[in-house]
């Protein structure tokens, strides 16, 4: 094992950004097909929004349950599981957009399977990655999220113009039965032996689930502190800048485009290949912030602790302003920079608060990770939502949305956000193990 030029972990960690890629080219991929098909068959604006928005609804309510799965029954087989359901649907749901609830349905049990991916993936990566690898290892997994969102921004519509919009959940549904084939074949729990330190390390076979004629001997793998996590500052911390990284995050993906088109009269057509800049962007930073928390964690130039609050105040800091800067900017070519800069160090800052998951709580990472992602998932839908109607009141006192004034409260709210979740987690994270 030891000898291997190529250490299991590294596989199971490449395996895991290949699975945020292609959960990403999903979700991109159904938007684009599915409006494709609505404006096509002329459905109403509010019946696409519902289709649009159901699937946050069963991923939101997926992601705690999701974490005491992952927990009980091991993150590699619920992995596997979640990603062989929505692939399955995926390739057996028609895309008729008069067909309002078989879609409903379908979407809802996309979000609930995916629900289930990032609790999972913090379990195995817990269980595999140790302390020092930790940053780059997950960095490098959630970064597939921004280079699947890139790609299928990229490929996509090319796929509807010549095959139709069903053409996408075809190669959706093969890209994810691909890769759960790939899983089961090459993926599994880490022995003891692969990590002699497990224990103290807080990763490998210690934090496997156990069976029940184990339990007498591991009580402490079988019991969740649902109370003390429920409780923690340090939690709450990771939970209030999840919530702040997303509502950022969706509000910028699903208004941008209207940004260019209504606030600045500018089509998205005329740029090419620079709309994804933002999210390659992302995909860039993610790692660089990775490689960094891991070298100063190596390198003892910082304790674990103050790594994730120097990365996470940094790359927050420096997206609030770009946020509350970007409606100045009246130009394609600023507004791709300045949002470029607003998520490239938001996805900086995954390096301190979204790896904090597997410092303070190894064995409950997937728990943890659920709690977070349920907030984050919530900003989603708050932020969309909100950002909607503060647009509309907006278009009734100006008449059109081309004013900057139109757009300052839009950025504003997740600048500020970033900056008041940069100061709770400086106050309140840490990077020690606080959960046995």
């Amino acid at each position: 094992m030891r000898g291997q030029k190529f250490p299991i972990r590294y596989l199971i960690v490449f395996l895991t950004f290949i699975c945020t890629s292609v959960c990403y080219i999903e979700r991109v991929g159904f938007s684009i097909a599915y409006t494709i098909a609505a404006d096509a068959a002329e459905v109403s604006q509010s019946t696409k929004g519902t289709i649009l928005s159901v699937f946050y609804y069963g991923y939101a309510f997926s992601q705690v349950p999701g974490g005491w799965a992952a927990q009980k029954i091991g993150g590699r087989r619920i992995l596997l599981f979640s990603f062989v359901i929505w692939s399955l649907t995926c390739a057996l749901c028609p895309l008729d957009p008069n067909r309002v609830m078989a879609l409903v349905i379908a979407r809802l049990l996309v979000g609930v399977a995916q629900g289930f991916i990032f609790p999972s993936i913090h379990t195995v990566l817990a269980q595999w990655v140790p302390p020092h690898e930790r940053s780059r290892s997950l960095s490098l997994t959630t970064s597939g999220m921004y280079l699947g969102a890139a790609l299928g921004m990229l490929l996509l519509p090319s796929l509807v113009r010549f095959k139709g919009p069903q053409s996408v959940f075809i190669a959706e549904a093969a890209l994810g039965i691909t890769w759960s084939l790939l899983w089961f074949r090459f993926a599994n729990d880490p022995p003891r032996s692969e990590h002699p330190k497990a224990t103290a390390a807080g990763f490998g076979e210690s934090l496997l689930p156990v069976r029940d004629s184990q339990k007498l001997k591991a009580d402490r793998s079988s019991h969740i502190p649902w109370r003390k996590i429920f409780l923690s500052l340090p939690v709450w911390a990771i939970v209030v800048n999840n919530f702040t990284f997303h509502y950022a995050l969706y509000v910028l993906m699903n208004w941008l485009p209207t940004y260019f088109e209504l606030g600045l009269k500018f089509s998205l057509q005329e740029m090419g290949s620079s709309k994804m800049m933002p999210y390659l962007n992302m995909f860039v930073f993610s790692n660089i912030g990775g490689i960094i928390a891991d070298h100063m964690v190596t390198k003892r130039i910082l304790s674990v602790t103050n790594t994730r609050k120097l990365l996470n105040t940094v790359g927050f800091l420096v997206s609030a302003f770009s946020l509350m800067a970007l409606p100045l900017f009246r130009t394609s070519d600023g507004v791709v920079f300045c949002s470029s800069m607003a998520l490239g160090f938001l996805a900086l800052g995954r390096a301190g608060f979204a790896v904090n998951h597997m410092d303070i709580a190894p064995r409950y990472a997937g728990i943890v990770m659920g709690v977070s992602n349920t907030a984050g998932t919530l900003a989603g839908i708050i932020g969309v939502e909100l950002t909607g109607q503060l647009l509309e009141a907006a278009k009734s006192n100006n008449s059109d949305l081309s004013s900057p004034d139109s757009w300052r409260v839009v950025f504003f709210i997740p600048g500020l956000l970033c900056i008041a979740s940069a100061s709770v987690f400086l106050l309140f994270s840490t990077g020690e193990r606080i959960f046995d």
